[in-house]
């Protein structure tokens, strides 16, 4: 019965966007400008004046021509986008880089305005899941955003706009260790068609990956109502890097270009649609997303692999009211979804005893979860005086999960016997249900300062429900997961200008999950910080400068025995969470030709929670040109980490070893566009 309606619900919504699609033949003479088009897709009016949000228009990230989207957002204050094997990462937003079975959780990624996947479902790598390589921009919004996004939106959230092609244009890219890229855009007079494929051989032994990227829009007017659709599909195969082990291996010749398990994979593939419907002052965006991934964890004993799915639907509305001098957005969601995850081992355990004896070969977990949120939300502005504003948002939140085991329960092999030492590692709970309800707000107050731009003030509330792996696939003996929904508390003061904005912030999170001493998934830690967060930009004739910098402390504020044998310690910095973050770039831009000049910084930071490791950061520095050959094709090139420095894109510190991902030497790249 359950899989019938899920057939016809996502019958329902590919019926929408066939009917949408079908109707621009019936509106033949109706035009749709490209504002109305892109009005959608952008979550800055969502923010207003007030708070931190960055953006990166479409010019610029075809400029960057990144390999990875972490080449990207480094250009955005506050974000670390800390570069894995192939197109693995992890994401830092005003926070440390957070690990953990659902640590992915703490940021909130969408497309166009909408989630990328469902809440409790997250994928800690889900940036390779959208086209960042050709969007039309990326905007981040750093701090608590759940009162305007909803869950998950903890410490931020990026926000992905598909992009709408005005020319049809391809271009070609190859580069050091068999890199290649190929871009291909299409610009019909409804219909916009963007390709992306790449790949590379990898630096590393065995890291070689190969990626695909498809995103389509459509704009059509039915009646009164203006209608965007969108369609976009990713597929990702890649060899996977492990960690080299050793102080400071990475400035070791013979390790950083090794791969301790060449047998690693991640094979992952998703599809979303969205049909975003428009008139006056209301919008309706229904949508349906699906992903699936298999990967091998290379970083565990045993090495078993996963494989998980999803498929969801659900609908977005908001109404916008507008008065003289008050402003008000009400809105709703509404969403289902279905997921399941599968962990099996072909392989024995190497290894001591107690490892052997713990993880044994089989299937491990075996379950699937359906779930259904419903929220609702408003946002307002209201003139209290001239130049001057109140800013309040808030949004209730519930969320319910149903889990079913498809496996044994509780921790025994899977033909039921038991393991020594206590029993087997891998834990099955029985069927449950659970449910979160939360509520998320802010509340701001705005002056506009002339042209010295508009000084804010502002108190904002975050959560993020406990994702489902955190809550179904336990270890170590643990029959139940009581965990609550963490919260964020937030208080931010800044000033943005034209050219200038700066930001001052302080937080907390209560309800901070993290697996103790003895494995089991709690949710009774609570962290602190604050910081400072600044970017800038100059132009001087044919001279721009711009800089970006973040200095922030991040800290414990518990004691706990954690872990892998660690203890935090209160007052002890967060793991991985450096105080300093900078970037600069310099450009010269003439008539014909630029080029630009970058230097990034990453600054010393710990390892672990005792704080007794660190890493010492790193400066590198990469330069991009491009020449305008003739007005249709540009010739374009790269040089990244252009003085070849040695060192890490991601430094750790566990089980009594430093270990790293060795960063790529100096690399050269080269490519041309033309437009057709």
């Amino acid at each position: 019965m359950k899989r019938q309606a899920r057939s016809g619900i996502t019958l329902a919504i590919a019926a929408l966007f066939a009917l949408s699609c079908a109707a621009a033949e019936i509106e033949e003479d109706s035009v749709l400008e490209e504002m109305v088009v892109r009005a959608d897709s952008s979550i800055r009016d969502d923010l207003g004046t007030s708070g931190s949000v960055s953006w990166l228009s479409g010019d610029v990230i075809r400029d960057i021509h990144a390999n990875h989207v972490h080449e990207t957002l480094t250009r955005i204050p506050g974000v670390w986008i800390s570069r894995g094997s192939g197109q693995e990462h992890l994401t830092a937003i005003r926070s440390a880089v957070l690990t953990g079975a659902g640590a992915c959780g703490e940021f909130l990624y969408l497309e166009d305005g909408i989630p990328i996947r469902p809440s409790g479902f997250c994928n800690i790598n889900n940036l390779f899941e959208v086209n960042t390589d050709r969007a039309a921009a990326i905007e981040v919004w750093r701090g608590p955003a759940s009162a305007v996004l909803g869950g998950n939106a903890l410490h931020g959230a990026i926000n992905v706009v598909t992009p709408l092609p005005v020319r049809n244009s391809i271009s070609v890219e190859a580069g050091s260790y068999g890199y290649y890229q190929v871009q291909g855009q299409y610009a019909g007079e409804r219909l916009g068609l963007t390709l992306v494929g790449a790949g590379s051989d990898g630096y590393r032994h065995d890291t070689g990956f190969g990626q695909q990227k498809l995103s389509l829009t459509h704009g059509t007017q039915v009646g009164e109502w203006q209608i965007r659709n969108t369609l976009s599909v990713s597929n990702l195969n890649q060899e996977t890097g492990a960690f080299v082990r050793g102080f400071e291996a990475y400035e070791d010749d013979d390790l950083r270009d090794s791969n301790p398990s060449p047998e690693a994979y991640r094979d992952a593939w998703s599809l979303r649609v969205a049909s975003h419907w428009t008139r006056d002052e209301t919008r309706l965006s229904p949508y349906l997303r699906r992903s699936r991934m298999q990967f091998l964890q290379h970083f565990l004993p045993g090495q078993p692999t996963e494989t998980n799915q999803q498929t969801s639907i659900g609908v977005l509305a908001t109404h916008d009211i507008a008065r003289d001098r008050l402003r008000i957005r009400f809105g709703g969601q509404a969403e289902l979804a279905w997921g399941t995850l599968e962990e099996f081992q072909d392989a024995p355990t190497q290894g001591s005893p107690f490892l052997v004896e713990t993880r044994p070969t089989g299937l491990h977990y075996d379950y699937e979860v359906d779930s259904w949120l419903l929220a609702g939300f408003y946002d307002l502005g209201w003139d209290i005086w001239e130049a001057t504003r109140i800013i309040h948002s808030a949004r209730l939140e519930h969320l319910s999960y149903d889990y079913d085991n498809k496996h044994l329960l509780g921790n025994t092999r899977d033909d039921g016997t038991t393991c020594g030492f206590g029993g087997c590692l891998y834990t099955r709970p029985a069927d449950r249900d659970d449910e979160f309800t939360d509520i998320a707000g802010r509340l701001g107050l705005e002056r506009d300062l002339g042209e010295l731009g508009t000084a804010y003030v502002m108190l904002g509330t975050g959560f993020r429900p406990p994702q489902m792996t955190e809550l179904y696939r336990l270890q170590s003996g643990q029959a139940v997961a009581d965990l609550d929904s963490e919260r964020l508390y937030s208080l931010e003061t800044g000033l943005r200008a034209r050219n200038v904005s700066v930001s001052v912030f302080a937080q907390r999170t209560d309800n901070f999950i993290l697996r103790d001493a003895d494995g089991f998934n709690v949710s009774d830690g609570e962290t602190k910080a604050h910081g400072v967060e600044f970017e800038a930009r100059w132009t001087a004739g044919r001279h721009t400068l711009e800089l970006n910098g973040t200095y922030a402390e991040h800290r414990y504020d518990f004691e706990r025995n954690a872990a892998r044998g660690e203890r935090i310690e209160k007052n002890n910095m967060i793991d991985t969470a450096p105080r300093w973050l900078g970037a600069g770039r310099w450009r010269y831009q003439s008539e014909r030709w630029h080029s630009d000049l970058e230097v990034n910084y990453l600054g010393r930071h710990y390892l672990n929670a005792a704080n007794t490791a660190e890493y010492d950061g790193y400066v590198v520095v990469n330069w991009r040109g491009a020449w305008q050959a003739t007005d249709r094709v540009e010739v374009f090139a790269r040089v990244m980490n252009l003085l070849d420095e040695e060192y890490a894109d991601r430094a750790d510190f566990a089980f009594g070893s430093y270990r790293y991902f060795p960063a790529m030497p100096v690399q050269g790249y080269v490519g041309v566009r033309a437009d057709l």
